[in-house]
């Protein structure tokens, strides 16, 4: 079948629900990411990539791929983004609007952003132009297939970016540690005033 008689049959004037409903899901995704980026709050942006992957495993389920989808699910929503609050709550991060969250160079980051979205677009494009996947069949692709996939061919990235998290779990404990050891100190003796009802004493030197 030739590309203009595949585009014929998949007409894009005329998209079925489940076409409009992955269109709705994926604005509504990319709005949360915008606003993970942008936003100087840094346990908002953890919440809104929480909306953000979930509408990403959203996706999945409605390009029928349900077991990408749960995965989706289990390790980004429900392991990554739980380990990203822990490391934020040990390294003491402020609840409200941080400065330190923005580094100045938002349009730098801006026109990386574009360009690199541009040539994802561009290739995944060119790549799948006469692909077309038939969103009212059966369930495509089994357990089996994706299993032996990833963890034939990916499983060094996945262990790889299991070994980062765990360097940034440890490293948000050291900070922690490190902060508060100077601090230790003196709450010891203001809550030793405190219970004998004396003022703590400057030392002379």
């Amino acid at each position: 079948m030739t590309l203009a008689a595949t585009a014929a049959a998949h007409g894009f004037l005329s998209p079925t629900g489940v076409e409009i409903a992955f269109l709705l899901v994926g604005i509504a995704t990319l709005g949360a990411a915008l606003i993970t980026v942008t936003t100087r709050q840094l346990v908002h942006a953890a919440l809104w990539l929480v909306v953000a992957l979930g509408g990403i495993a959203v996706e999945y389920l409605l390009l029928t791929a349900e077991f990408i989808a749960w995965v989706q699910v289990l390790i980004y929503v429900g392991s990554v983004v739980v380990l990203l609050l822990f490391g934020l709550m040990l390294t003491k991060a402020p609840i409200g609007r941080s400065p330190d969250a923005d580094s100045g160079n938002r349009w730098a980051a801006l026109v990386v952003a574009l360009a690199s979205a541009g040539t994802l677009v561009w290739v995944v494009v060119d790549a799948f132009r006469a692909t077309w996947i038939d969103l009212d069949g059966a369930v495509q692709g089994s357990t089996a297939t994706l299993g032996r996939t990833l963890f034939q061919y990916w499983v060094l990235p996945f262990e790889a970016l299991s070994v980062l998290l765990l360097a940034a779990l440890v490293g948000a404990i050291v900070l922690s540690r490190k902060g508060g050891e100077g601090k230790a100190p003196a709450a010891d003796l203001r809550s030793g005033a405190a219970r004998t009802g004396t003022a703590p004493r400057e030392e002379q030197h």
